[in-house]
């Protein structure tokens, strides 16, 4: 019989679009007969991630592989961790003679750092640890300077421009993501030529504790021994890592900063709606995009996730008998009316 020693628990958090389903997945293609729970805490409305994560091929059938994931609703883990976290770890941790690591991918608008401190309560920390926080970083994007502002960069651009009093609820809360890491990984460096990442080291390793090792990853692929098995016990010290978002009661998250609504749209033609929605980013504050889309005359559903003006497309599965052939997207943004991108989407898709 097993011995019903701490269960570890990887939570892999990290901004819109790093990679950390991709990452995930590949985890546990590589599993390697470890048994994994995986918990999915999506911004959206629609599963777009945990469908993602079903396709991984673990050796097992669709029923097992979903009833592997837990999928937790709309918000990021610190708001739901009351209502949903807890049932879900009170669940697992009835079945943890059965498991050998949980999986946490929180949403890519999730504070870590009070995720990591529900480890502490007395119910969890007797029988989970947290064995690492892995931050996925996006090498093209800290590179393009979309959301690396860290102090010096910033007071530079205050001195360029009297506009810019104050970071953006993004730029923090990737500094956020970084101070909770007991892993960097930089993903999507086969995008970056050798000066770029470089650079992108730099400017991640300014905002890290030497002991906090960075490794280099395209598409997310690593060995599980790098990500697994790490023994950080990150519940034990997390109160030590500073953030900006230390509040005391916890509760000023700056949620009301971002948006989140799902379009449910026929079949449509892949390079109108692609063109489509690059000019709906450029219109409006559109940080992600994701989702399914069914292709006339393909029998492959594509796959579309788009961060900024990039946007990755594959066929991932053959679409099911009397399964609804329709286009499923969630938008996620700043300050958007949903409505409006909804009409000039619609519009652009009928010219």
């Amino acid at each position: 019989m097993k011995s019903l020693s701490k269960l570890p628990v990887t939570i892999v958090t990290g901004f819109l679009g790093s990679g950390k389903t991709t990452l995930l997945r590949h985890l546990l293609d590589s599993a390697s007969g470890r048994r994994i729970a995986v918990i999915v805490n999506e911004f959206g409305e629609l599963g777009i991630d945990g469908e993602i994560l079903k396709q991984c091929s673990i050796g097992c059938s669709e029923e097992e592989a979903a009833g592997r994931v837990f999928e937790l609703a709309n918000g990021c883990l610190c708001c739901t961790v009351q209502e949903e976290f807890f049932p879900v770890m009170r669940e697992l941790v009835q079945r943890r003679a059965d498991l050998d690591h949980i999986l946490i991918e929180t949403s890519g608008l999730a504070l870590p750092k009070p995720l990591v401190q529900a480890f502490n309560w007395p119910e969890i920390r007797n029988a989970c640890t947290v064995d690492a926080v892995v931050t996925v970083v996006d090498s093209p994007a800290v590179a393009a300077g979309t959301f690396a502002a860290f102090p010096e960069q910033v007071d530079e651009q205050r001195r360029a421009d009297p506009n810019l009093d104050h970071e953006s609820p993004l730029h923090e809360l990737f500094e956020d993501q970084l101070a909770c890491a007991d892993l960097v990984v930089l993903n999507k460096t086969d995008l970056l030529d050798a000066a770029a990442l470089a650079a992108v080291r730099a400017e991640v390793a300014e905002e890290l504790p030497p002991a906090v090792k960075i490794v280099e990853a395209q598409q997310g692929r690593l060995p599980l021994d790098v990500l697994l098995g790490i023994g950080a016990e990150a519940e034990l010290h997390i109160d030590a890592r500073p953030g900006h978002h230390d509040h005391g009661d916890g509760d000023d998250h700056d949620h009301d900063e971002f948006d989140s609504f799902g379009v449910e749209l026929p079949e449509v033609d892949e390079r109108l709606l692609l063109a489509a929605l690059a000019e709906l980013v450029q219109r409006h504050a559109v940080l992600r995009v994701k989702g399914f889309v069914a292709v006339p005359g393909k029998a492959m559903r594509l796959l579309v996730q788009g961060v900024g003006q990039r946007f990755d497309k594959h066929f991932d599965r053959a679409w099911r008998e009397g399964e609804p052939r329709a286009t499923r997207l969630v938008i996620i943004g700043q300050d958007l009316d949903a409505a409006v991108i909804d009409a000039e989407l619609r519009a652009a898709l009928a010219r």
